[in-house]
C-alpha cells in the first residue's frame, strides 16, 4: 500500500507540506498570528511556555520546538521570539537546520516591535512558501508512516469500537514496517500489567512501569491522587466510572504488536513499529508531543466528540458513537457505530481506518482541516512557573 507524500532531506516524508510560523515563547504568539493570518500555505504553533519556569520545563520548550521544526510536514520554519526568553534559539535554529530545512528568525525587540516584524514575517514567509509550492508528492510506501494515536472525550462506546479498531489499524502498519506511536501514561494506570504483557523485552516492560509510577508520584506530589481529574467529568457523563475502566479501554490502541521502545516526551522514535511516549491526556499537550516525535498521522477516537486538530499534522478522527457522529458531524471523520449495531466487525473497521489514513496523509483533508479548528495547543510542563 502507498500513499502519496513530499520527500525529505533527512529520510522522512510529509503528508502536509506547510511552511511553519512557531513561537518561541508565549510574549509573541499575537505576532505568529498575525503573519500566518496574512500568507496561505503557513501553519501556526503558538503555546504558553518559553519564560520563568524551570530549567527542565525550558529543556522541554527546546526539545518541542526542535522536533515540531523538523517534523515533515514542514518544508520550512519561520522562528518568532520576543528577544528576552529563555528559549535556546541558537540550539532550536540549528537542530532544525541540521534535518536539511531553511530556518528564518525574526525577535520583536530586535526589528523594533510587532508591526514590523509583523511586516517582515509577511514577506519572508511569502517567499518561502512560493519555495514550498515547488515541492511535489510522490508515492511511498506506508512504511514511511509514522502513526500517533490518541482517544478523548472517552464514553462507554471508545473501548468497544475505535480503540480496539485502532489497534488493528496499528498492528496493520507496523506490520507493513511504519511506526505507531502509543501516549497518554495517565490512561494506562490500572491496566499497565496488561500493557506489558506485550512489550518486547523487559526493559521495555519497566520502562512503561516507570512512567505510569512518575505520573503518580506527580499527582501525590500536590496532595492529590488522580481520581477527580481522571477520569474527567465527561467521562463519567459518558458512562465510564473509574481511571481503570477507562485505561482498559484506552489500552486497546496498542492492538497486539510487540511494544519496542519507551521514549520521553516530543523525543523521534528510532525504531520502527509500536512504541510508547511519556505524555499525558490533554490534547493540547499529547498531540503536540506526537508532532515533536515526528507523527506525519495522527488518528484520535472520542465517544462524545473531541474537536481539536493539530495545525500541521492532520488528525483523524474516529467514533464509535451513532449519537456523537450525528451531533458532531461537522468534526467526525469516520463512524464505525455500525460494529455495535452489529453490521461490521473491528477487524474491518481497522482495515477501512488504515484506508482512509492513507487518503489522508496523500492530501484529503480532515474535518479539523477544514473547519480550521487546530490551533488550541500547548507544551507538556513538569514543573511550575516561577
Amino acid at each position: 500500500m502507498e500513499f502519496m507524500g513530499y520527500r525529505r532531506s533527512d529520510g522522512t516524508v510529509g503528508t502536509r507540506n506547510y511552511v511553519g510560523v512557531l513561537s518561541a515563547v508565549v510574549c509573541v504568539n499575537e505576532v505568529v498570528e498575525g503573519i500566518v493570518r496574512q500568507v496561505q500555505g503557513t501553519a501556526r504553533f503558538t503555546h504558553h511556555q518559553g519564560c520563568c519556569q524551570t530549567p527542565l520545563d525550558i529543556g522541554l520548550v527546546n526539545k518541542a520546538l526542535k522536533g515540531l521544526g523538523c517534523n515533515p510536514n514542514l518544508h520550512s520554519v519561520l522562528l518568532i521570539s520576543l528577544g528576552c526568553e529563555s528559549t535556546n534559539l541558537e540550539e532550536v535554529i540549528a537542530a532544525i537546520r541540521a534535518s536539511g530545512k531553511r530556518v528564518e528568525h525574526l525577535a520583536v525587540q530586535e526589528t523594533g516591535g510587532s508591526a514590523r516584524t509583523i511586516a517582515q514575517g509577511v514577506l519572508l514567509a511569502q517567499e518561502m512558501v512560493g519555495e514550498a509550492s515547488r515541492r511535489q508528492r510522490e508515492p511511498f510506501p506506508i512504511s514511511n508512516l509514522v502513526m500517533g494515536m490518541k482517544c478523548g472525550s472517552s464514553d462507554t462506546t471508545s473501548g468497544l469500537v475505535p480503540n480496539p479498531a485502532i489497534g488493528v489499524t496499528s498492528d496493520l502498519l507496523v506490520a507493513a514496517g511504519g511506526v505507531s506511536i502509543l501516549g497518554e501514561v495517565t490512561e494506562f494506570i490500572g491496566a499497565e500489567h496488561i500493557l506489558i504483557r506485550h512489550a518486547a523485552n523487559e526493559t521495555v516492560a519497566q520502562g512503561i512501569l516507570k512512567l505510569v509510577e512518575r505520573m503518580e508520584k506527580r499527582a501525590m506530589a500536590v496532595g492529590e491522587d488522580i481520581r477527580g481529574g481522571q477520569p474527567t467529568g465527561g467521562n463519567i457523563k459518558g458512562g465510564l466510572t473509574t481511571i481503570e475502566e477507562k485505561s482498559l479501554g484506552a489500552i486497546a490502541k496498542a492492538g497486539t504488536a510487540p511494544i519496542q521502545a519507551v521514549y520521553e516526551y516530543g523525543e523521534r522514535p528510532t525504531v520502527k513499529g509500536l512504541v510508547v511516549m511519556d505524555s499525558p491526556g490533554r490534547e493540547p499537550e499529547i498531540l503536540t508531543g506526537l508532532a515533536a516525535a515526528g507523527a506525519n498521522v495522527i488518528v484520535f477516537a472520542t465517544g462524545r466528540g473531541a474537536p481539536q486538530g493539530f495545525p500541521f499534522v492532520p488528525v483523524l478522527k474516529i467514533t464509535g458513537s451513532r449519537t456523537a457522529a450525528e451531533k458532531m458531524s461537522d468534526h467526525i471523520d469516520m463512524d464505525l457505530s455500525a460494529v455495535i449495531d452489529g453490521g461490521d466487525t473491528i477487524p474491518d473497521a481497522g482495515q477501512r481506518i488504515l484506508e482512509e489514513l492513507v487518503r489522508v496523509a496523500s492530501g484529503a483533508m480532515t474535518k479539523a482541516e477544514i473547519s480550521g479548528y487546530v490551533n488550541s495547543m500547548d507544551i507538556y510542563m513538569l514543573g511550575p512557573v516561577i
